[in-house]
C-alpha cells in the first residue's frame, strides 16, 4: 500500500510548501483561538483523573486546547510508545508487543504490559470523556509516529524494526488504522468537540540522518529516504483527516524537517521554539502562509523559574518581527505550549506553568510589545 502511494507522493517533493493545502479545512468545525495555550501531552504522576482535572481546569476554556495526558510514571504502557503499542496490539495481532529489559519488541501475542497499556487507554479515555462532557472547543490526543515506533521497537530477533523496510511499512499502515479508530472513539465520547491528533516524532531527525544505533551499539541503521519517511507520515495524516479530525506533528529536535512535514498536509506543527534556528525562518514563514498552525514551545518542560508574560512570549514576537508578521497575524498563526512533555516536572510546577502559559497567550493577543508587564 505504501509502495503504491510513494510513486504518487514523489511528485510532490518539488512543490513549494507554501502552496500546500491541508486535506481538510483546518480543524474542521472549529479552530483554536488566537495564541491558544496547550500542552504536548505527558504529565507527572500516576492518577489519570488528577492529570485530566488539571488540564481541563486550566485549558478547557475559550483560549485553550486541552491535551489528553500521558503518564509515563505508571510504568511500561503508560509512556507514549507503550500506549500506542497497546493500541497497535489490539488492532493488529501481528504487531502484538511485549516488554524487554531495553523496551518493547514485537511478539506472537500481547504481553502483560501491552494488555495493561490497552486497559489504561480505556481508563484514560473514560476520564477524558467525563472531563470534557460538554466541551465544544478543540481537544488533542497523541500517538507515537511511525518512525519513532520503528526506531523504538525491536523485531522478534532483537533488531530495531527500523532496519526492516517491510516492518516499517506495516507499522505505518497499522498506525493509520489506530488513528482512524481513535478518532472515531473520541468523536463518539466527546461529540461536541473538534479533535486533533498529534503524531509524536522525536526520532524523525535521527531516522533521516542515519544516527539510530543498532542493538549492539556498534553500528548505525542506514538513513531512511526522505520520500519514504514522508509517505508513511502522509498515510497517517490522511487517515486522521478522513476520520474527521485535524492532524499535528510534534518534533522537539533542534531543526526538524519543516518542509517535509508540511508536505504531509498537517494542520499544525509543534516545535521547541527555544531551539529554533533563524536559518529556518523561511520555513516557518511558509508554514504560516499555508494556513498551518505553529505550536510554539516556549515554557520549559521541567521545573524552572517562570518568566513574566511578556518575557515568555518574547521568542514568538521576535520570530514574528523577523518574518514581518503584525501582532494579529502572528497571534492567529500560533498556539503556545511547553517545549516538550511535562512528565519530568513536579506537579507544583505544572500547576504554575499552565496558568502562566494561558496568561502569556492572553498577553500575546491583547498587549502590544511595548506595554508594561503586569
Amino acid at each position: 500500500m505504501l509502495d503504491d502511494k510513494r510513486d504518487r507522493e514523489s511528485d510532490r517533493s518539488s512543490v513549494d510548501p507554501a502552496s500546500v493545502v491541508p486535506a481538510v479545512a483546518p480543524f474542521g468545525r472549529g479552530r483554536p483561538s488566537p495564541a491558544a495555550a496547550t500542552t504536548v501531552g505527558s504529565m507527572p504522576g500516576t492518577s489519570i483523573r488528577e492529570a485530566v482535572s488539571i488540564v481541563v481546569d486550566e485549558l478547557a476554556g475559550d483560549d485553550g486546547v486541552p491535551h489528553l495526558p500521558e503518564l509515563p510514571e505508571r510504568g511500561p504502557g503508560g509512556d507514549l510508545i507503550g500506549r500506542t503499542g497497546g493500541m497497535l496490539s489490539r488492532i493488529t495481532p501481528d504487531l502484538a508487543l511485549e516488554t524487554t529489559p531495553d523496551g518493547w519488541r514485537f511478539a506472537d501475542a500481547p504481553g502483560r504490559e501491552a494488555r495493561r497499556a490497552w486497559s489504561w487507554v480505556g481508563e484514560d479515555l473514560d476520564a477524558w470523556e467525563e472531563g470534557l462532557t460538554s466541551f465544544t472547543g478543540v481537544a488533542a490526543a497523541s500517538i507515537a509516529g511511525p518512525w519513532t515506533l520503528a526506531a523504538s521497537i525491536e523485531l522478534h530477533y532483537g533488531e530495531r524494526a527500523l532496519r526492516d523496510k517491510g516492518a516499517a511499512r506495516d507499522i505505518a499502515g497499522a498506525l493509520a488504522q489506530v488513528a482512524t479508530e481513535l478518532v472515531a472513539d473520541l468523536r463518539r465520547r466527546i461529540p461536541l468537540a473538534t479533535h486533533m491528533i498529534w503524531i509524536d516524532e522525536p526520532s524523525i531527525n535521527a531516522v533521516l540522518e542515519g544516527s539510530i544505533a543498532t542493538q549492539s551499539g556498534r553500528w548505525r541503521i542506514a538513513a531512511v529516504d526522505a520520500a519514504v519517511v514522508e509517505t508513511a507520515l502522509t498515510l497517517v495524516v490522511d487517515a486522521i483527516h478522513a476520520a474527521g479530525a485535524a492532524a499535528a506533528i510534534h518534533c522537539c529536535a533542534a531543526r526538524p524537517p519543516h518542509a517535509l512535514l508540511l508536505r504531509t498536509g498537517i494542520d499544525a506543527l509543534s516545535i521547541d521554539l527555544t531551539r529554533h534556528s533563524s536559518k529556518d525562518d523561511d520555513r516557518i514563514g511558509e508554514l504560516v502562509d499555508s494556513g498551518t498552525r505553529l505550536v510554539a514551545g516556549i515554557i520549559p518542560g521541567v521545573d524552572s523559574e517562570l518568566s513574566g508574560d511578556i518575557a515568555t512570549v518574547e521568542p514568538v514576537r521576535v520570530l514574528g518581527q523577523r518574518l514581518g508578521f503584525d501582532s494579529a497575524t502572528l497571534a492567529d498563526a500560533v498556539m503556545l505550549s511547553p517545549t516538550c512533555g511535562l512528565a519530568g516536572a513536579s506537579m507544583d510546577y505544572v500547576r504554575a506553568a499552565l496558568p502562566r502559559l494561558r496568561s502569556a497567550a492572553r498577553t500575546m493577543r491583547d498587549q502590544e510589545p511595548g506595554d508594561d508587564e503586569r
